[in-house]
């Protein structure tokens, strides 16, 4: 596959210090104008000023200059205007307003290693005395920018734009009314889901295994619990742990683990998820909050809300 990833999500907000200050807290290093970094993606999140919270940009990993003049010819086939100039190449999706932008970036390689943790269960010992996660005392600290989850009020637009314009993937469908979409061997790096406005539902950034989006998740929350959103679970798309926080501006970050993954030369069909099926195998019911934040209306008419 030409795309190998995201590279980094530009994230309008309307409390840039607070916004900053929560994801300093998050685990992310921040070098400085709202800029953020992950231990093996490098700077992978970028907090600006918005009247409203929004997606102001979304950047595509891709190999080499050949993938952006491919992606340069099927956008331009598809009427979209383009700024290209070799290495990288941007438009403006045109539901969400969202600049994307696809750009030659090395590949993210995870170092140091992480090494495998051992497990018991019935009938197998790995390990023995008591669990090496208990001797983790240092803060938990993402290793990449894995994820962004979009609302758009005219889905098949906005999918055709990243599958038939950029070469994103299908992975899974939830019913008619959201797509998983992938760019690298993860299930999925894009999930689009209709919505009577366009916002940004979540990013999500990937930790070495479900101790760690424990551990994250319970660190964030000791002196701030009104951040909880959603979790502790495991996703049936995609097989990922994973445990949901608000963000000041009212955005949902994630930390996640263990998402399965499709390489290239792998056959995967799409499976259509129906209900319950579509959001989560195990875990606490989703709340009415992840489904539809409460400051929808507030984005529809333009107002906007940084409490709660």
């Amino acid at each position: 596959m030409a795309l190998h990833g995201l590279g980094k999500v530009t994230v309008g907000v309307p409390n840039v210090d607070d916004t900053i200050a929560y994801y300093i807290e998050f685990g992310l290093e921040h070098r400085g104008n709202g800029v953020f970094a992950t231990r093996n993606g490098g700077e992978q999140l970028h907090i600006v000023h918005a009247p409203t919270r929004r997606l102001v940009e979304l950047t595509v990993a891709a190999d080499d200059p050949d993938d952006i003049t491919a992606i340069t010819s099927r956008l331009t086939g598809l009427g979209v205007a383009i700024e290209q100039n070799g290495t990288s190449v941007s438009a403006v999706e045109p539901v969400t307003g969202t600049i994307v932008r696809v750009a030659v970036r090395p590949r993210i390689v995870i170092e140091p290693a992480v090494l495998p943790t051992p497990y018991n269960g019935p009938g197998r010992i790995d390990r023995w005395g008591r669990a090496p996660f208990l001797t983790r005392t240092e803060p938990v600290r993402p290793r990449k920018l894995g994820h962004a989850v979009i609302g758009s009020t005219d889905l098949q637009t906005t999918m055709q734009f990243f599958t038939e314009g950029l070469g994103f993937k299908v992975s899974d469908y939830m019913g008619d009314k959201a797509a998983f979409l992938r760019c690298s061997a993860e299930h999925h790096n894009v999930l689009v889901m209709a919505a009577p406005v366009n916002f940004l539902h979540h990013t999500s950034w990937q930790v070495d295994d479900i101790d760690e989006v424990g551990r994250g998740a319970h660190a964030m929350l000791e002196n701030n619990p009104e951040r909880h959103i959603w979790g502790l679970g495991r996703h049936y798309a995609g097989a990922n742990f994973f445990w949901y926080l608000k963000d000041p501006a009212g955005n949902f970050s994630e930390y996640y683990s263990d998402m399965d993954t499709v390489p290239e030369d792998e056959l995967w069909s799409p499976e259509v998820l129906h209900g319950l099926q579509g959001l989560y195998a195990w875990g606490p019911p989703p709340p009415p909050s992840f489904l539809e934040p409460d400051d929808l209306a507030a984005l529809m008419t333009g107002a906007h809300s940084t409490t709660g």
